[in-house]
């Protein structure tokens, strides 16, 4: 008698057991570590903070008077003295030359002579030679007289030789100058007039926006007129392939492998672009989240395939069209979820304070100059990133989740996952009903659609308000 084989279908389940659960053990490990990591980098808060007071100081003079005192408060170069003192010396990190010169500039405008001679005197130590013939001016009180043409043009070439923002100039203008009204660059501030809209009045309008499409779609639940959730298809996987899926693909061979593998590959292709630092930061973030994609997807992509025809639709239930609905539907919830974002963010300051670890590319976008880095920016989190983490969280696990454990518990479950993958402990809470928000999408909706859009319009928001920032 020939003995049988050993089914292959109950073997392959425990492999695929084994290794979703060693997964899981390495993945636990690296979030974690990722998580407490994240309280020792710096915050891009303090950053955003001094660009918005800075862009309102730049915009008060053009600014009509009855809007000024909304706008920008009673005094905004003083507010903006006090916070860029507050951040330059309690900081260990030497500040920039730029950020220097302006906290001496803004405390000359105050009145405090001692104080900006002595932040002058030290900063003259530190810059090359060519940069001090600036401070020289600055430090000798008869040079603060009416300039003539030849000294404004000399003037002119020692603000481009430092490198400064049109308020630091417009400061330097008068601080060497004769009457200061005629130091204002009047279409820099006109131009911060449009910009501080973006960055302040129309956050706003949009929190309030929001509320009130919230509180009408709470009063219509109240009294069960909210239309009902569409049938929810998803892959027909097991917990331990999608386990596997999320926590072998995407963290352990997407988030560790491939960055050892790809990253000196790509530093080395990348090495005649040594003279563009930004677009060469640019293209390296691109090519490290295209890298990380590429293994969960294939992996998702070999889990599928075994399971015969697709459903109507297909597994994922991406369903774009119509695409005016979709747009509507992705719209309507970032509006809905952007008031309870932002107040998860105004309790967590409030009872925290500002714990760090923010996003490294916020820092890239607000820093960056070069369009074409800016472009690759924009396509990893504008395109790639809305793409590829809706494919798994909303796409996969919630679906399957909610086959075995119903619909909120796996938006919960999701989202959490979601907000942790991001490896921020500061930005956990807002990013966890961020989660919330693109899982009751997908859950309502039935289509994953949607959440790819409002998921791409919600970083279209933060990055439109970061080039504002920027300038």
């Amino acid at each position: 008698m020939n003995a049988s084989p050993p089914p292959q279908p109950r073997q392959s389940a425990r492999w695929t057991t084994g290794l979703a659960l060693l997964s899981l053990v390495l993945s636990g490990l690296l979030w974690i570590t990722g998580l407490v990591d994240s309280l020792q980098r710096p915050s891009v808060g303090n950053s955003l903070e001094l660009r918005q007071l800075e862009l309102t100081a730049l915009a008060a003079p053009a600014l009509p008077a009855g809007l000024r005192q909304a706008l920008t408060g009673a005094q905004p170069l003083e507010a903006l003295r006090l916070d860029l003192q507050k951040q330059l010396d309690g900081n260990p990190v030497p500040p920039a030359p730029q950020q220097e010169l302006q906290l001496a500039l803004l405390e000359l405008q105050a009145g405090q002579g001692s104080a900006a001679r002595q932040r002058l005197q030290e900063l003259n130590q530190q810059v090359p030679s060519e940069q001090r013939l600036l401070l020289k001016a600055l430090l000798e009180p008869a040079s603060r007289t009416a300039t003539s043409a030849p000294e404004q043009a000399a003037l002119e070439q020692l603000l481009r030789g430092w490198g400064l923002s049109p308020l630091s100039s417009q400061l330097v203008c008068q601080a060497l100058s004769d009457p200061q009204a005629a130091c204002g660059d009047r279409v820099a501030q006109q131009v911060a007039v449009l910009r501080l809209f973006g960055t302040a009045v129309m956050p706003v309008l949009l929190l309030l926006f929001g509320s009130a499409l919230l509180l009408r779609e709470l009063w219509l639940r109240w009294r069960g007129k909210a239309a009902p959730p569409a049938p929810l298809v998803g892959p027909p996987l097991t917990l331990a392939e999608v386990t596997l899926l999320i926590a072998g693909g995407f963290v352990v061979l997407g988030e560790l492998v491939m960055p050892l593998v790809l990253a000196p590959l790509l530093q080395g292709l990348l090495k005649p672009l040594a003279g563009q630092p930004a677009l060469q930061q640019g293209l390296l973030v691109l090519g490290l989240y295209s890298g990380l994609m590429a293994a969960p997807l294939v992996l998702l992509w070999s889990q599928l395939r075994p399971h015969g025809p697709k459903p109507q639709g297909g597994w994922l239930q991406w369903h774009w069209q119509p695409l005016a609905s979709a747009l509507s539907r992705a719209l309507l919830q970032v509006l809905l979820v952007l008031p309870l974002v932002a107040l998860v963010g105004w309790l967590l300051e409030r009872l925290v304070g500002d714990p760090g670890g923010s996003n490294p590319l916020l820092e890239l976008v607000l820093n960056s100059a070069n369009p074409l880095a800016l472009l690759c920016f924009a396509i990893t989190a504008l395109v790639l990133a809305p793409l590829f983490e809706e494919t798994l969280f909303r796409g996969v696990l919630l679906p399957v989740l909610a086959q075995r454990w119903g619909g909120m518990a796996a938006v919960v479950v999701s989202a959490l996952l979601f907000g942790i993958a991001h490896l921020s402990l500061g930005e956990l809470p807002p990013l966890f009903v961020l989660g919330l928000g693109l899982g009751w999408l997908r859950l309502q909706s039935g289509r994953l659609g949607p959440s790819v859009l409002m998921h791409s319009l919600w970083n279209g928001l933060t990055f439109a308000n970061l080039l504002l920032l920027a300038g």
